[in-house]
Order: structure tokens, then C-alpha cells, then sequence
């Protein structure tokens, strides 16, 4: 079981990226993935989190209108774009894995049970 979190990176304020997350040894197409983060000195916080299908997503308030998640089952991959980046944005990243229901809601990190090693998003002012 992995999930394999990359695209990070060094941008400027204002700019995007776009990260990738590549699961093997599990039954992709099934799970709900998520995305979070966490900054130097705090908590992980949730980002974002997709249904199965792809057609069911919730954001943070905090990047609603400016991060946008998608999934490639054929792929195994789900990605996080990330438009107009700010500065409080500079964080690890990392892309979870769980079985279950959807909730619209931000599930807290106890609720996944598979965890990338996380990508390293730096925003520069």
C-alpha cells in the first residue's frame, strides 16, 4: 500500500502548481482521497477531500475557489491544482486515502488510514 504525493515545489504569490498523488496496492477507484497540509509549527490541516467518482468534492474555505482536486482512476492518481497561491499556503502536502462514505465536510486526519510522505509547496512573496 502508497500513496506517492509529488509536484511541489517553489512559486511565487499569485502562481500554480499542480500536485499529483499516485496510489498502488490499493483498490484506487473505490476510495475517498483527501489533501492536506501542514506548515513549520502547526497542525495538518485538511485541504480538500474527492469521492470515488470524482464528481463529489469539498474544500476548505481557506483555498475554496482557488484549489480544485480531480482523480484519474484509470490512472490511480488524484491531483490538487492549485491556483493563486498565497504566502500562508507554504506547507508539506500530503494526499490521503480512505474507505467509506462521502461526507461533505472536512473529515479530520484520524479518519484516513493511508498517508503519502507528503510534497513541499514553498510561496514566496
Amino acid at each position: 500500500v502508497q500513496l506517492q504525493a509529488f509536484g511541489g515545489g517553489l512559486v511565487q504569490a499569485g502562481g500554480s502548481l499542480r500536485l499529483s498523488c499516485a496510489a498502488s496496492g490499493l483498490p484506487f477507484s473505490v476510495l475517498i482521497m483527501g489533501w492536506f497540509r501542514q506548515a513549520p509549527g502547526n497542525e495538518r490541516e485538511f485541504v480538500c477531500t474527492i469521492n470515488w467518482s470524482g464528481g463529489s468534492t469539498y474544500y476548505a474555505d481557506s483555498v475554496k475557489g482557488r484549489f480544485t482536486a480531480s482523480r484519474d482512476n484509470a490512472k490511480n492518481t488524484v491531483y490538487l491544482q492549485m491556483n493563486s497561491l498565497k504566502p500562508d499556503g507554504t506547507a508539506v502536502y500530503y494526499c490521503a486515502a480512505r474507505f467509506g462514505t462521502f461526507h461533505g465536510s472536512a473529515r479530520p486526519p484520524s479518519d484516513y488510514a493511508y498517508w503519502g510522505q507528503g510534497t513541499l509547496v514553498t510561496v514566496s512573496s
